[in-house]
This record gives structure tokens, C-alpha cells and sequence, in this order.
């Protein structure tokens, strides 16, 4: 799926309680620290410390910048410079931005900083997003306190490289940045193998890939800055992880919670999905979502010996009990909490398979290109299959009636 500037339901329970008097006395919260306050110069000079210690993977001057007392803080600052080393980060530069609210009972206040960073030998540009920080005034200056949270879906994100201890797989051109914990071998065998099956179809592209896996579907949503749920019925999202402008580097996102419960096959298949999104640059694309999914899907499904009563089932299930279709499919269609996420991602694949039956790989390619591109559709079609809409949707009807399971 490509994401923000980027693929199974969750159900989440709301628990209500009553307030039972108590015996116990009222006592008021503690006023904040005498004399502690926002310092937003000694943030900023802590930053650029940081920034430094970092850099130089000196994972002690790092792990100082946290207060003696705060082992939580030391511990996370070290991960951060482990990470860096094992990924090779570069381009990186932290910018105090504001304080988001006032100093708290424990002396800690939190602000908005604005973090830049890249991937040696995997971006080409870096990545740029403002990632919440808590910080705490201490007679050795500002201490780092915390890194990341903030409220979900508000705008604050949290990046994988700085949300734990990592793990780290790197080859010539797969890079696995994974939390601790997760099945990292399984992910890198499985990013390798999406390769080739990407470079048969797509022949120009120069593998770069990216793969980032969060400790659960929750930390994906931090990452992504997305509200809670969002990403409950999706495997996996292809986007930026910040900024979105053009040149913005374009990698996977895994959500372990959807994707460790697919079989071997279907894991194959997600990140081949997305390997596609990456090699395409597909959030940057104009062509309506079905293409962009649709083409997608049609390169990881190419050679897989998987039976098209599972590729299309839900496709089929669709049209036995709503009918064919009246139109192409519409970006509406592909809401992630839709309750036909699956069978509009199915049948965009079948509109495909019969683009390509009509043409050939070379000629899907093609248009998919040109349509990325800003092309129209009608104009894109019709040079590259010699049909017209009405056409092509009339050849996807005789797909999609066809599908076993289709039929009542």
C-alpha cells in the first residue's frame, strides 16, 4: 500500500468505569520544582551535543546527556547511538522548535524538534519530521529526558530508528532497521527475495530497499503519525516516514501485529507489493489509487503459483453479492478501515492482469509511467491498448464474473 506520501480488522474495546467515593484523603499534586522552567537555549545546546555524540557513535557522551538519576533516558540515548552505527546514519541535525506545554511536577517540560535524517548508501536525501522530546533542567545544564510520544495523529511522530533498541540487517541493496524482539532473519529473507521478483518486471531500477519494522501496529502509527487504528487492517505502507515534498526517501513500514500472521507466501507477496511502491515512487504518483495498487499487486502476483481462488476470493465474494461493478474502482474505496479493503485491492489486481493480457508487460509499464506522470488515463489507454474506457471496463466485468466463487 503506498502511504502518506504513502497493507485484519482491529476491534477496539472502550471500558468505562465509575468514580467510587474513597476514605482516602485528597492530596494535591506537588508544584513543579522551585525554580525549574522552560529552557529552550539550554535544549538547543544539548541537541547539538547530542547531534554530535551521535555522529561520533560515542555511545558514553550520548548516554551523559541524560540526567545521573534517569536510567530510562541513558539507556534509550545509547540505542540511539547503536542504531546509527548499525545503519550507518548521516545527515543528521536536530532543531529545538517550541515547548509544548509547561514545565511538569517532575521538572520536565516537552517540546517539538525538528529531526533530519538519512540512511548511508540508502538515501539519497534525508528524511525531515518533528519528533516530540522531553528535556529537564539539572545544575549540569539541560538534560534529555525522554524521545517521542506526543498525541496520536497529531502531526508529532516518533521514527522507528529512535523508538528502541534496534536490529540491524544490511546487504548491498536491502536495508532491515527492526526493533528488538522481532523475527529479523524472516524479514531480511524476505525484503532479499522481493527483489528479483521487482527487477524482472520494473528492469531499470536500481535496488534500493528499506525495510522498517516497529516493535507493533501501534509504534507504526507513532511513526507514521497517524491516529490510532489506522493502519489496523495493513501489513505494510510504503511512505517517507516525514516529510513528503519530492525526493523524499521512499521506505517500507511493516506492521508486525498484521504481517506475522500471514503464511510464508503472503508475507512474500506484501513486500514485493511494496518493493514496487519504492521502485516506482509511488506516493508521489498522480495515477488514480487502483493503478497504483493495481500494478503493484500485478508484479508481486506474477509468479506466484498462489490459486486465484485465494488471490481474487474476496473479489469474487464482492461480486456474487453486490453484482459487477458500474465503474473503476475510487480512491474512496481504499480507505484503510473500509469494509472492502481487501476485494477493491483484488480487483484493481485484475484490472491488471487484463491491461496486461491486452499489451504485455512492457506496455502496462508503460502506461503505468505515463499515468504516474500526470498523463490522462483516456489518452494513456488508448495509445497504449488501443481501448477506450468503456472497453477496458468491459474486459475487467468478464475477468471478475469468471473468478471462481463468483457465481451464486
Amino acid at each position: 500500500m503506498a502511504g502518506p506520501s504513502l497493507l485484519l480488522v482491529a476491534v477496539v474495546g472502550l471500558v468505562a468505569w465509575w468514580a467510587w467515593p474513597s476514605d482516602e484523603p485528597y492530596v494535591a499534586a506537588p508544584p513543579p520544582r522551585a525554580g525549574a522552567e522552560v529552557d529552550p537555549a539550554g535544549a538547543a545546546t544539548t541537541l547539538q551535543r547530542l547531534v554530535a555524540a551521535i555522529g561520533d557513535y560515542d555511545r558514553d557522551a550520548a548516554r551523559a546527556l541524560a540526567a545521573p538519576d534517569d536510567t530510562a533516558a541513558a539507556a534509550l540515548l545509547g540505542d540511539l547511538t547503536d542504531t546509527a552505527e548499525s545503519t550507518r546514519l548521516t545527515d543528521l541535525t536536530m532543531r529545538y522548535v517550541d515547548a509544548d506545554g509547561a514545565v511538569a511536577a517532575d521538572g520536565t517540560w516537552s517540546a517539538a524538534v525538528d529531526v533530519g535524517w538519512a540512511y548511508g548508501g540508502f538515501d539519497t536525501a534525508p528524511t525531515t519530521t518533528e519528533v516530540r522530546l522531553r528535556f529537564r533542567s539539572t545544575p549540569d545544564g539541560v538534560a534529555v529526558a525522554g524521545v517521542g510520544g506526543g498525541p496520536a495523529g497529531g502531526g508529532q511522530r516518533t521514527p522507528v530508528w529512535m523508538s528502541g533498541p534496534m536490529q540491524v540487517s544490511r546487504s548491498d541493496d536491502v536495508l532491515v532497521v527492526a526493533a528488538a524482539g522481532t523475527d529479523l532473519a524472516t524479514y531480511a529473507r524476505r525484503a532479499r527475495a522481493a527483489i528479483p521478483t521487482v527487477s524482472r518486471v520494473l528492469t531499470e531500477w536500481t535496488p534500493r530497499l528499506v525495510v522498517e519494522v516497529p516493535a507493533d501496529g501501534a509504534a507504526l502509527e507513532a511513526a507514521l503519525g497517524t491516529e490510532a487504528g489506522y493502519y489496523a487492517q495493513i501489513a505494510a505502507v510504503t511512505g517517507s516516514g516525514g516529510d513528503t515534498e519530492a525526493g523524499a526517501p521512499d521506505h517500507v513500514f511493516v506492521n508486525p501485529s498484521v504481517f506475522n500472521g500471514l503464511g510464508q507466501q503472503g508475507q512474500q507477496v506484501v513486500l514485493a507489493h511494496e518493493a514496487v511502491h519504492v521502485a516506482t515512487d509511488a506516493p508521489q504518483s498522480q495515477a488514480p489509487t487502483w493503478l497504483v495498487e493495481g500494478f503493484a499487486d500485478y508484479v508481486a502476483l506474477r509468479e506466484t503459483p498462489l490459486p486465484l481462488r485465494r488471490t481474487a476470493r474476496q473479489a469474487a465474494a464482492q461480486v456474487r453479492d453486490e453484482g459487477l461493478p458500474t465503474a473503476l474502482p475510487t480512491a474512496a474505496e481504499f480507505d484503510t478501515r473500509g469494509p472492502h479493503l481487501g476485494a477493491v485491492y483484488e480487483a484493481s489486481w485484475v484490472l491488471c492482469t487484463a491491461l496486461a493480457d491486452r499489451g504485455g508487460d512492457a506496455d502496462l509499464v508503460r502506461f503505468y509511467d505515463a499515468v504516474s506522470g500526470g498523463a490522462p488515463v483516456a489518452g494513456a489507454l488508448r495509445a497504449d491498448f488501443g481501448w477506450d474506457e468503456r472497453q477496458l471496463v468491459a474486459a475487467w466485468h468478464d475477468r471478475l464474473a469468471a473468478l471462481p466463487g463468483a457465481s451464486a
